[in-house]
């Protein structure tokens, strides 16, 4: 497996054993260096005490001061060492979170590619060939003098061919594995070929099967009757046509006679399964009264290499796509019919919000720590709660749009967010908070507009604690400090 579909290098992911056993030796050293500071800072104070053992009353206003400045650094040292942690274990998970997505969306890139870009049924144009005798010369020594010898040789030279109808009719079914589709197809060709040459009347007419098939069936080639060039081109009806056999079994030549001034018809007929695509090749040749319809009993039919055809008619679940090329055309690549599929959108937005998801959390607890009264159990709460919405998104993006699925979750985590305040105009502060550092930021990062919507979301915040502070439009009271 490439290193993109395993997930973002250089990111942390708690689904490795070794990642997470390392995580969990820099936790623990972390904790114990934290426990040696506070420790460090009592054994500092308890140091100063014993200096002033012999003056009680500068001791007792010393220790005093100083124990209350102590209790007043552990509260908050209880708030920040809890958001750190919330902060550190959010990251893992969003990092974690991010990998697991960033996996998935390359594993259905790789699917729709591999549906697309699979095996095709390629059907060559078939060729017109005679044999004809050329002159060449070259030189050899005889008795030791060089001479120069003329003489004759076989050569392959090709007749183009007059006109070329086909009609193809291709149904879609999934394969064993399904992961992608099979088509069917049946082929039927009418080759018009008209003999302007003089001397020459054995011809071969090679018409090999498309490359790339897993079944081929009632493969076929039959001639209609003779006609002289330019007749009234009603082709002959069934009974006079005759099957042609192949030269040598195995190969799909197929000689035949053709007086000059004379012209015939060649049906190519058979069935065949492949795909995920078809397409017709000229081979390099010029096409003249030529015609390809293909009619796609299927949904999500489209055309091929560019070439656009001439008619597109659409009927219920079929589609017909007709190739017209009157006289002397070139067509490059080979056309045809494949199986469109809906374009894959907007990948790697939700691996970015992801990633960012520790900083969007780390504003809007912030702001909520400026704007209402905070209690440890409720920076838990709504914490858990905020993480709980992100892995939601995470999930539901895969089934359903991303920016309604943040819609709906930003309803419950304002409904949630009520709670926080235990008066109506602290229940309104979070909800303004919440919008501004929790809804809008997050939203901002799933629309194509993000710059614009995080200036909105920033431009917000701070407006609000303005207001906040500086015009004391809501001050909280303690009794608003939910218990």
């Amino acid at each position: 497996m490439s290193s993109t579909s395993q997930g973002i290098p250089g990111l942390p992911d708690l689904t490795h054993p070794t990642q997470l056993i390392e995580l969990g030796s820099q936790l623990i050293t972390a904790s114990l260096l934290l426990v040696f500071l506070v420790i460090a800072l009592g054994v500092a104070i308890a140091l100063v005490s014993f200096a002033f053992r012999h003056n009680q009353s500068q001791q007792t206003i010393f220790i005093g001061d100083w124990a209350i400045r102590y209790s007043q650094i552990l509260q908050g040292l209880q708030h920040l060492i809890l958001v750190l942690i919330l902060l550190v274990v959010g990251f893992f998970l969003s990092s974690t979170l991010s990998n697991r997505y960033h996996h998935w969306e390359q594993a259905k890139v790789t699917q729709v590619a591999q549906s697309v870009a699979g095996d095709k049924l390629e059907q060559i144009a078939p060729q017109v060939r005679y044999l004809t005798q050329e002159p060449y010369s070259y030189t050899t020594q005889v008795n030791g003098k060089i001479i120069k010898v003329n003489d004759t040789q076989q050569v392959n030279r090709f007749l183009s061919l007059a006109g070329s109808q086909i009609q193809v009719n291709l149904e879609q079914t999934t394969d064993v594995q399904g992961r992608s589709a099979v088509y069917r197809v049946d082929y039927t060709a009418d080759y018009k070929v008209v003999n302007r040459l003089k001397d020459i009347n054995n011809f071969f007419f090679e018409a090999p099967p498309p490359n790339g098939y897993s079944l081929l069936s009632n493969y076929k080639v039959e001639r209609d009757g003779l006609r002289p060039a330019g007749g009234d081109g009603v082709p002959p009806s069934v009974a006079d046509r005759t099957r042609l056999e192949p030269v040598n079994p195995g190969n799909y030549s197929f000689a035949f006679r053709l007086e000059p001034g004379q012209e015939t018809n060649l049906r190519v007929t058979y069935q065949a399964q492949g795909g995920p695509r078809w397409v017709y090749n000229s081979a390099g040749q010029l096409l003249s009264n030529f015609r390809l319809t293909t009619i796609a009993n299927f949904a999500g039919a489209d055309f091929a290499s560019g070439v656009v055809p001439k008619e597109t008619k659409v009927d219920g679940r079929s589609t017909q796509y007709t190739w017209i090329f009157d006289d002397n055309v070139s067509v490059k690549n080979p056309f045809g019919v494949f199986t469109n599929t809906n374009p894959i959108q907007k990948t790697g937005i939700i691996p970015r919000l992801l990633l960012l998801a520790p900083a969007l959390f780390l504003w809007w607890i912030l702001l909520l720590y400026l704007s209402v009264p905070m209690s440890l159990k409720n920076v838990a709460i709504a914490s858990s709660i905020y993480f709980a919405c992100l892995l939601t998104l995470t999930y539901l993006s895969r089934f359903m749009d991303a920016q309604l699925a943040w819609t709906m979750i930003s309803l419950v985590l304002l409904t949630l967010t009520w709670g926080l305040g235990a008066t109506r105009s602290a229940s309104l502060a979070a909800i303004i908070c919440t919008i501004a550092g929790g809804v809008l930021p997050v939203l901002g990062l799933l629309v194509p507009y993000s710059g614009l919507t995080l200036s909105i979301a920033g431009l917000m915040s701070a407006i609000w604690l303005a207001v906040r502070h500086w015009y004391n439009w809501y001050i909280w009271r303690p009794e608003d400090m939910k218990k």
